[in-house]
């Protein structure tokens, strides 16, 4: 456990900066439109390696007991049509049809781990989409009697019974590229992970299969559903529009980091949003720097640093301001030692106090916005409809709007699938000059494209030879 440990802190640590800067990137409005889909490559990619990394940790927190569960209210119904939203793009990336199928009516809010629950349904659609090369992915869901069943079920290539019997188990790949095979690239962890966190939370995983006409994994937990009250807190709640700035008077931080490349990542990310940020880069800077009379309203404060470690300033710094008589501030524990997370501490630090390398800017401003109770300004929602309209829409009144017949639209969709801008913009020329009835059709596109709507575009086309 300790060398996974180890070695998750050393990956997390030059991890935090590239995806850290691939966040920055890609909400920047100036970046040239050639280099939006390099940005986006590089956040999967890093993402990818932080799954590998969080999933080898997970198993050897679970093996040794050291994985806790952290239930609260959970909006059952719009979490999973959030991760439906989110498997369609490449679902129909791959030609696949993608369904979302709730069965009688889910509750609103049930209680569960949010983070658990999302992270086995993610596993489970990811797999099933990674090794099914035709046909359809399906996530069907019915909640009664305080019990919640997910299927999922692919029409995927199959497994025969000796690949069906060790399906779970780490690293396992089967011969013929099914479910957990070698067919795709992976660790081979996803299901191992899925199953073993259904487990802890109290619940059963189960999977059947038929060589050549796919697979269903059936998972069944314990989510009694919440009656009588609305639970709204940051933390549960995303903006639909974006966050450009603080409302009121600036909030001050203190960023304490021996790491100069992490200090500046969230000075970046702050100041632009209104906060007043110093820096330090040590315990005993950050003590210097209060003692002499500069109380922050939040301090973002890093475990590893020399002279004392982050614990240990943290219950110097409220000791000094206890003696003071000035209220303690608000403290989180930016670190990228993910053991470290949920464990218990003299320090006051909960786990919703400790944000892990590589931080995730959301998580990061919505903890700000919890703890110092921040108002915000956001932007403006966008006045041109056609530009914040979703290409499934274009498909959904084929009255005003005549669509191209599917075989037409498959140069298009490659282009899309590459993330090719210029190719789109040349499929779109060829359409119309193919047939002017196109014409607004590829107009509409036009647009989508010009605000790198790829993914919204892709469904749209496939929604398109649903209704040919």
């Amino acid at each position: 456990m300790l060398v996974i440990s180890t070695i998750s802190h050393e990956l997390r640590t030059p991890l935090n900066s590239i995806l850290g800067y691939a966040q920055l990137m890609a909400a920047d409005a100036s970046l040239p439109p050639q280099r939006r889909q390099a940005v986006q490559v590089i956040k999967r990619g890093g993402e990818h390696l932080m799954q590998l990394i969080d999933g080898t940790l997970d198993i050897a927190r679970i093996e040794a007991g050291r994985l806790s569960l952290e239930p609260a209210p959970v909006r059952f119904d719009e979490l999973l049509r959030e991760l439906a939203d989110m498997f369609e793009p490449p679902a129909a990336a791959k030609g696949l049809r993608f369904r979302f199928e709730p069965q009688g009516t889910l509750p609103e809010w049930v209680r569960a781990d949010e983070q658990r629950l999302r992270q086995i349904v993610i596993n489970l659609l990811g797999n099933a989409i990674k090794f099914t090369t035709q046909g359809e992915v399906t996530l069907r869901v019915r909640h009664g009697r305080e019990m919640a069943t997910l299927e999922i079920a692919d029409t995927g290539p199959g497994m025969d019974a000796a690949e069906l019997a060790r399906i779970f188990e780490p690293f396992a790949r089967g011969s013929s590229g099914v479910s957990g095979g070698g067919g795709a690239p992976g660790a081979g962890l996803g299901l191992t992970i899925a199953k073993m966190l259904t487990e802890l939370m109290g619940g059963e995983m189960s999977a059947t299969s038929t060589p050549g006409q796919g697979s269903t994994f059936r998972v069944r937990l314990f989510l009694p559903e919440l009656h009588g009250r609305v639970w709204d807190t940051p933390r549960m709640r995303r903006a639909a529009r974006e966050r450009i700035g603080v409302d009121g008077a600036s909030p001050r931080v203190l960023v304490v980091d021996n790491e100069s490349d992490d200090r500046q990542l969230l000075i970046e990310l702050l100041e632009p949003l209104g906060f007043s940020v110093r820096e330090a880069s040590s315990g005993h800077d950050a003590l210097d720097l209060i003692a002499a009379g500069w109380v922050p309203d939040a301090v973002l404060m890093d475990l590893a640093m020399p002279g004392i470690d982050g614990w240990e300033a943290i219950r110097r710094l409220r000791r000094m301001l206890g003696e003071l008589g000035v209220n303690a501030p608000a403290v989180a524990v930016v670190s990228a030692n993910a053991f470290e997370r949920g464990q218990d501490n003299d320090a006051g630090i909960s786990t919703r106090d400790f944000i892990l390398k590589p931080v995730r800017h959301e998580l990061l401003l919505d903890w700000l916005t919890e703890r110092l109770s921040l108002q915000w300004r956001v932007a403006a929602a966008p006045a041109n409809p056609v530009a914040s309209t979703d290409s499934a829409a274009l498909v959904s009144t084929p009255s005003a709007i005549e669509v191209p017949p599917p075989e037409r639209l498959t140069g298009l969709r490659e282009a899309l699938q590459l993330g090719y801008y210029r190719g789109v913009l040349q499929q779109l020329d060829e359409i119309e000059a193919a047939a002017p009835a196109w014409r607004a059709f590829c107009d509409t596109q036009r647009a989508l494209a010009r605000q790198f709507q790829f993914e919204a575009m892709l469904r749209g086309l496939t929604r398109s030879a649903d209704l040919a």
